[in-house]
């Protein structure tokens, strides 16, 4: 039997006793706050219990997951699989680490902060706990876990981390002043710094803030500032403007952070900043600004700036001009003046300026057209840009410059249709020659017919029907090569005026259903011109406008004095200066485009079979071209046609050559050597000069030509030099001729029209020139001019 515990002993016991009643009822305590905290987790949804079961991969969630995740119930990360596909990329690598972890170490556990996809895109910031469960065999079967959305607390943190670190750098930047106030705005401390704007520290404690602020509006700025930050208990920074002791303004930065003190503000520590600098910047950006919005609305081009869903946002006063809209009228609209067919490549630039910007970052620039308000359609030149965001350095927006081209892209039209009539100038004056060739065969040996033979003989009336055909041939040919820019005849200063009264009142006469109106300009500059070629040019103009009108109509005839300069003829490949213009306007039945991109063509016509050649704008076309100048139409179908021809104009008027009186042809005697390549050409010649009594030497080569007459040059009255022969170049061929003989006589024959080379040789000295085909009464009355000539 033991002793019986004494009273001490007792008491004793009793204090631990109730020593382990209270930690019991700790532990109960401790179990019912559990209790809540596992109840909260199912009420709020901010914190997620997992259990995975490693044999199926299959996740089992407790809480509102699906909800917070938006996602319908049942529907977040049911596996293991769905779960990681919802990681950021750059997080998955790291959880699967640790999850692997859970998995293959017995006691291992997962801790991790990631970030998990949010049905709408958004990632969500998650801090994960977690462990495996094993079985006796040591492998784990079973994971689980939780998970808490810590996103809020995560971005708190960032912005107190940012805050403070603000704050931090305002306390170590010894330029700022810092200094604090009471909730009243009585200074309870302040930097040294404070002296730079005047005042000492020490002597500022006690002093009310609005003391040193310029005026009452920084004041109530001030003030409406501390309201804020009592309400929302964050840091506020605002811009005032502070008073020296000098009276000097400054604008400053305040940061002001509220104290507290057991969840009450006490007061409030503020740190200033000088801004004079940044202010001077930003004013001299806004200059800047200014200055671009200046040129961008002088730009004579117009511009648009476009949001990134391709609404106009800013317009110069160009793009009105241009295409009729005004902001207003296109503002949130999407762009409303591409034409239908050039709407695939408009969005194709569109995608090609954003491929670029993540690329190289090139603009774009395309050819394209673009509708006015008014309907018209303009040819453009595109050059876009991409317009980045400076803080975010992402797109926002385009800005486009819309040049205006069409006044461009018709004068390269012009030059091309030029180049192109080139060419068949070219192939005609070819044909023509040849044709020349041919017509001047046959007009010999009709002439050699016709010198025996009177008007009694049976074949006198066709011999002369044959030389009338010759003519007519001569005549389209004169037409081909005046398309083909054959040369001049004869060139003098001309008043147009009067050559266009002379034509009009003749062609007036004859067409009395035409009424014709002209206009003069007074005191209308000289152009040097051949009047029976620009005669020509008219009548043909004036036929064509009456075929126009069959039923009558009328006729505009008006001269103008212009001066082009480069930028307009630079591409009509014609000098600038001094032109004048003539225009010719009928009132008939106009043409359509593709008619009017043929009228200049040889063999061209809308006529009935028989009724026309085809050949007259043609020639019209080569003699302007051929005078240095150039001819345009514009027609409408039934309004009617204008021809608008330009012809270079003298600096000074010069005074027209009366042509000399015809003289009677005679028989010579001389002696001529013929160079030709064409033996029907020498075959004819020669029969007719010999029929004439001339004695006759041939030579189908120059150089062959070159050692006859070194031989012969003093039996040699006249060499008939032809323009057109392989080898020898003819200038060539002249200059060794009068090396031969200074006074030598070279009359120069050919199928084309005088040209360049022609011109050249005769200003050099050479005698004449005849153009094939020529008859008999043509050739003698040179070779008599010659001869006389050489009599003086």
């Amino acid at each position: 039997m033991g002793e019986k515990p004494t009273y001490e002993e007792l008491e004793l016991k009793v204090n631990e006793l109730e020593k382990e009643i209270a930690e019991y009822r700790q532990t109960e305590v401790m179990l019912l706050d559990k209790y809540d905290f596992f109840r909260l987790i199912a009420q709020y949804s901010s914190v997620f219990i997992y259990e995975w079961n490693l044999r199926t991969n299959e996740v089992k969630w407790f809480g509102n997951i699906d909800k917070v995740m938006g996602y319908e119930p049942g529907c977040f990360a049911r596996t293991i699989s769905a779960w990681i596909d919802a990681f950021h990329p750059e997080d998955v690598d790291r959880v699967v680490k640790s999850v692997n972890r859970i998995i293959h170490e017995k006691g291992g556990t997962f801790d991790e902060e990631y970030r998990i996809r949010h049905k709408n895109g958004n990632y969500r910031i998650w801090h994960g706990k977690g462990g495996g469960i094993f079985d006796k065999k040591g492998k784990a079967y079973k994971g689980i876990g939780i998970c808490t959305d810590i996103t809020e607390k995560r971005e708190t943190e960032i912005s107190l981390w940012e805050s403070e670190e603000k704050y931090r750098q305002l306390v170590e930047n010894v330029e700022d002043v810092i200094f604090s106030t009471s909730l009243e705005g009585i200074i309870t401390y302040c930097s040294p710094v404070v002296e730079k704007y005047g005042y000492d520290a020490k002597k500022s404690l006690g002093a009310k803030i609005e003391e040193y602020l310029a005026g009452e509006g920084d004041i109530e700025k001030a003030f409406r500032a501390i309201e804020g930050i009592k309400e929302t208990r964050r840091p506020v920074t605002v811009e005032l403007t502070y008073r020296t002791n000098k009276g000097k303004f400054v604008p400053i930065e305040v940061t002001v952070c509220p104290f507290f003190k057991k969840g009450k503000s006490t007061g409030f520590q503020c740190i200033m900043r000088d801004i004079s600098e940044r202010k001077n910047a930003e004013a001299a950006l806004k200059e800047g600004e200014e200055r671009l919005r200046a040129i961008f609305e002088a730009n004579p081009d117009p511009m648009v700036v476009y949001d990134n869903q391709g609404h106009p946002q800013y317009l110069n006063p160009a793009f009105t001009q241009v295409f009729g809209w005004t902001l207003d009228e296109l503002k949130g609209r999407p762009i409303p003046f591409v034409p239908d067919e050039e709407k695939e490549r408009t969005f194709k630039g569109i995608r090609d300026l954003y491929t670029n910007y993540y690329g190289n970052r090139e603009p774009v620039r395309d050819e394209t057209k673009r509708i006015t308000k008014s309907g018209h359609t303009l040819d453009i030149l595109i050059s876009a840009s991409i317009i980045e965001d400076p803080e975010e350095g992402e797109p926002v927006g385009i800005v486009v410059n819309l040049k205006d081209i069409t006044e461009r892209k018709s004068l390269e039209a012009r030059l091309q249709e030029a180049l192109r009539m080139e060419a068949i100038g070219t192939l005609a004056g070819g044909i023509a020659h040849d044709f020349n060739n041919l017509l001047m065969a046959i007009q010999g040996n009709a002439s050699l017919m016709m010198i025996e033979k009177d008007s009694t003989h049976p074949d006198f009336e066709s011999l002369k029907i044959i030389e009338q055909y010759v003519k007519n041939g001569a005549a389209l040919t004169q037409q081909l090569l005046g398309f083909a820019r054959g040369g001049k005849y004869d060139v003098k200063p001309t008043n147009i005026n009067t050559v266009i009264k002379r034509t009009s009142e003749m062609f007036g006469r004859t067409k009395k259903e035409i009424q014709i109106y002209k206009k003069y300009q007074r005191c209308i500059w000289i152009v040097e011109v051949d009047q029976n070629q620009i005669d020509q040019v008219l009548l043909n103009l004036y036929v064509n406008a009456w075929q126009a009108m069959p039923g009558g109509g009328e006729l505009f005839i008006e001269t103008k004095n212009l001066i082009l300069d480069e930028s307009y003829t630079k591409l009509l490949n014609v000098e600038s200066g001094k032109y004048v213009k003539v225009s010719v306007t009928d009132t008939g039945v106009g043409m359509d485009e593709v008619t009017q991109k043929k009228i200049f063509e040889p063999f061209f016509t809308t006529k009935e079979i028989g009724r026309g050649t085809g050949m007259g704008l043609a020639s019209v076309y080569g003699i302007i071209k051929n005078h240095g100048g150039f001819i345009n139409a514009y027609s409408e179908k039934g309004v009617g046609t204008t021809f608008n021809f330009y012809l270079p104009a003298l600096e000074k008027e010069e005074t027209i050559e009366e042509k000399a009186e015809e003289k009677a042809i005679l028989r010579g005697f001389e002696t001529v050597l013929i160079v030709d390549d064409e033996d029907m050409i020498l075959d004819v010649s020669k029969k007719l000069l010999k029929k004439l009594g001339y004695c006759v030497l041939v030579s189908k080569s120059r150089k062959e030509a070159i050692e006859i007459y070194e031989e012969k040059k003093n039996d040699i009255d006249l060499i008939i030099l032809d323009l057109i022969m392989p080898g020898m170049d003819v200038g060539e061929t002249y200059d060794r001729l009068r090396d031969i003989n200074p006074d030598v006589k070279v009359l120069l024959s050919s199928g084309y029209s005088i040209n360049e080379q022609a011109v050249k040789i005769l200003n050099r000295g050479c005698s004449d020139f005849i153009q094939k085909p020529f008859n008999i009464t043509e050739l003698l009355r040179k070779i008599e001019d010659l001869s006389n000539q050489s009599k003086v």
